[in-house]
């Protein structure tokens, strides 16, 4: 078995909405090119995706849809399925570059079906929220639906889906709300608080899937040791009574406190503890099979590049030390690009991410969201809500 694979092509960076839009792929670029410079793809052969075709997209998406998303560049009317608003609007080649985004997760998830890799990485997939047959949050086709549909035809019966992105991963979380094979899992600002106004702990799955659709909302303003905690007190459990063969996670930045789109506080030194948290997961209980993919992240200099780096090289098993210096020639292309731009010095926030673990009977409202959450599901999964052991 081969190294864990990175997808990427420049060519991805087609996805791109125009404008002043928050989703620029200048991201991804900036990314890329500091994990070049400071080693991190140091003798890795990327991996090339293609488009998906259509068969593969009508795993999740109608037909009409995606005859829609072809034609909208071409027509001079409202071609309605969410397309052509502020959030998602028109772009020339749009299906292509949707399709090509998705082609690079199902890249990433073939070469674990075929156990060349257990780990590959997908910074620019992560589309959590687009619909069967609408648009949504930036999102036309979603990736991370297709290629857990494809896994599902593919080998896997016991799929996990952990998004820590701050917005709810609706989009994934509705694929899958009667199928009991895929537990998806979303931490996110409380939806009182944030668009798209789901994930509430209440919403748990249909049927048989009863307790597989599990959401944690955090308040505003949650920094990195309550997010972990959290975290650690509903996800571990779960893993550990589901028995997944494979983790996927949509590893969106948008928590981060300078992302100008949402209001939690978490930190890139969060982040990378999260990355790290997930591998040592998928070590325990999906026999080191782990799929991740990117998401949101509008902080374009100083957030994205960084933590998305850190995922990169939690997944190669390259992990980049905190006080790491950024690479001079990567600062010095920022500068010329952006002058005012304050550009941070190293791969850390320098903030502290130790964190107490559930159970000790603090009452503050994360402590209130993780009550709610276990008590919703875990007696679903036989575990006891109550009980810190569980």
């Amino acid at each position: 078995m081969s190294s864990p694979a990175v997808v990427w092509d420049a060519a991805l960076l087609g996805y791109d909405l125009g404008g002043e839009h928050p989703f620029n792929p200048v991201r991804l670029e900036l990314t890329i090119r500091l994990a070049t410079e400071l080693g991190v793809l140091n003798d890795v052969e990327l991996l090339v995706p293609t488009a998906a075709g259509d068969e593969e997209l009508l795993r999740i998406h109608a037909p009409e849809y995606l005859a829609a998303v072809r034609e909208a560049p071409l027509v001079g009317w409202d071609v309605g399925h969410g397309l052509g608003t502020g959030d998602n609007p028109v772009f020339s080649g749009m299906h292509d570059a949707s399709a090509l985004v998705v082609g690079s997760t199902l890249l990433a998830a073939r070469k674990i079906a075929e156990g060349e890799v257990k780990r590959a990485v997908n910074i620019a997939g992560g589309l959590h929220h687009a619909m069967r047959d609408y648009a949504s949050g930036f999102c036309v086709y979603n990736d991370c639906a297709i290629a857990i549909s494809w896994l599902l035809d593919h080998g896997f019966d016991r799929i996990a889906y952990l998004d820590t992105d701050v917005h709810h991963g609706d989009g994934v979380q509705t694929a899958f709300y009667d199928d009991p094979r895929v537990l998806t899992v979303s931490l996110h600002q409380h939806p009182f608080t944030l668009w798209p106004g789901t994930g509430y702990a209440a919403e748990i799955g249909n049927g048989k899937a009863a307790g597989t659709s599990v959401n944690i909302p955090l308040p505003p303003h949650t920094k990195d040791p309550g997010w972990l905690r959290a975290f650690n007190a509903v996800v571990p459990s779960l893993l550990a009574e589901f028995e997944p063969q494979i983790l996927v996670t949509q590893c969106g930045v948008d928590s981060h406190e300078e992302d100008p789109l949402a209001d939690l506080s978490l930190s890139v030194d969060g982040h990378r503890t999260i990355y790290s948290t997930m591998r040592d997961l998928a070590e325990t209980y999906s026999g080191g099979r782990w799929l991740a993919v990117g998401g949101g992240g509008y902080q374009l200099i100083r957030v994205v590049p960084r933590s998305w780096t850190h995922l990169i090289a939690t997944v190669l098993d390259r992990d980049v030390a905190p006080d790491t210096a950024l690479p001079p020639g990567w600062v010095s292309s920022i500068t010329k690009a952006a002058p005012t731009a304050e550009i941070p010095h190293a791969m850390t926030d320098e903030k502290d991410t130790a964190f107490k673990p559930w159970g000790d009977a603090a009452d503050d409202p994360v402590d209130l969201a993780i009550r709610d959450t276990r008590r919703a599901v875990f007696p679903l999964h036989g575990l006891d809500p109550d009980d810190p052991r569980d």
